[in-house]
């Protein structure tokens, strides 16, 4: 008799805040006043002049197929875009642009991965990491980081969890769901054990331009150490809110780059030729908006610290980058029964007691948390953090 094999896909399950948000929907659907805080999507409108230039693509009939790399105009602002912000030399061949800076990552670890390879990444962590890995018949090793180290990673941790079957470590700085902004001296130390073993970083800086206080972004691939073996992942959907027009973009070695253009020929093909003209105005276009809307973000972030400080029970570190908050919430007490609450338990019982949805935490890698998104209007906002500080306190 013979035997299916097993596919990479049985190990998998639904993104979780993908999921959270279908449910959210659904339940508002039903006519349920429920709040959500479980997307991590700007609620600011696309840039106008960005729009404009999508509407003059489709007036233009610019709807046809573009090199699957990307068309040339969007590389060339890619490229400008890496130098300048970036400290990040590329040449022909070296620019990929995707379908969203998740699909970079992805391909990015298709190319590079053969089965039983090794990837490192640091807990807690993005939520689609693992899943990408095992989809190219990798195994992710996990390495934890803790919210009294501000969740930076520990060198000497992170030296005992490579082998001789580490092929690459995906880094994520800002990070999704910590907030946590990796220094240049954190960012050494990664990289001098990444040049010992020969390790490929894949590093996603989605979250670059949402920085608060005096927290600075360093590109890892800026580093003399490590400039060959580093690819770095970023797009236009979290800074210029674009989630929808899904155009993401990677730099690194030429031979990777083109793996990963391979990888990318036989799936999607280009990205969307409208969304590439949009771009290329978003990146060389005024950056104004961009500004107004890290300052309404900060905002936010000062009425969450005011609003989330002292309540018995929880840890919440301040977030140095990006849209969210990560509650720590193994101080409280769930039902009485003097059993640690999981991040699983108390998202569970916000949502059907106080109507307000977050992310547990072990979508993370860490079920002692519970993420929330501030990238909403800040009625929204109000009206969950209050919800959030009514069901908590009964927790305690």
């Amino acid at each position: 008799m013979t035997t299916i094999p097993r596919r990479p896909q049985a190990h998998l399950e639904e993104s979780p805040t993908l999921a959270l948000t279908d449910a959210v929907r659904k339940l508002a659907g039903s006519g349920i006043d429920v709040v959500s805080l479980t997307a991590g999507e700007p609620d600011f409108p696309t840039p106008t002049h960005v729009k404009e230039a999508a509407i003059a693509a489709v007036r233009a009939n610019f709807t046809r197929y573009t090199p699957n790399e990307g068309m040339p105009e969007l590389i060339e602002a890619v490229r400008w875009k890496f130098a300048a912000d970036n400290g990040l030399a590329f040449d022909d061949g070296q620019i990929l642009v995707s379908s969203g800076a998740k699909q970079s990552v992805f391909n990015t670890i298709m190319a590079l991965c053969a089965p039983g390879d090794e990837v490192l990444l640091f807990s807690p962590y993005w939520v689609s990491y693992p899943g990408m890995i095992k989809l190219a018949h990798a195994i992710p090793v996990v390495v934890p980081t803790l919210m009294r180290d501000g969740f930076l990673p520990d060198p000497e941790r992170l030296r005992r969890a490579v082998t001789p079957r580490t092929r690459a470590m995906i880094i994520n700085t800002p990070g999704n769901p910590t907030g946590a902004v990796y220094p240049r001296l954190v960012l050494e130390q990664i990289a001098e054990i990444a040049a010992a073993h020969r390790i490929t970083i894949i590093s996603d800086e989605i979250y670059e331009k949402i920085l608060y206080e005096n927290s600075v972004h360093v590109s890892i691939g800026s580093l003399d150490a490590v400039r060959d073996q580093v690819v770095t992942v970023n797009g236009l959907s979290k800074a210029y809110a674009m989630t929808g027009w899904r155009i993401g973009f990677l730099g690194g070695p030429r031979d990777l780059v083109k793996g990963a253009a391979m990888v990318q020929s036989q799936t999607t093909s280009n990205a969307n030729s409208i969304a590439q003209q949009a771009a290329v105005a978003a990146v060389r276009g005024p950056q104004d908006e961009l500004h107004r809307m890290r300052e309404e973000y900060a905002r936010r972030r000062s009425y969450l610290l005011d609003q989330l400080g002292g309540i018995p029970g929880i840890g919440f570190l301040p977030p140095q980058g990006a849209i969210y908050g990560f509650l720590h919430i193994a101080g409280l007490s769930l039902g009485g029964d003097g059993v640690p609450p999981t991040g699983t338990r108390v998202a569970a019982y916000l949502l059907e007691h106080h109507r307000v949805a977050l992310v547990p935490g072990g979508a993370f890698g860490d079920d002692a948390f519970v993420r929330f998104s501030f990238s909403c209007p800040q009625s929204t906002l109000q009206r969950g953090i209050a919800r959030i500080r009514d069901g908590l306190r009964t927790m305690h």
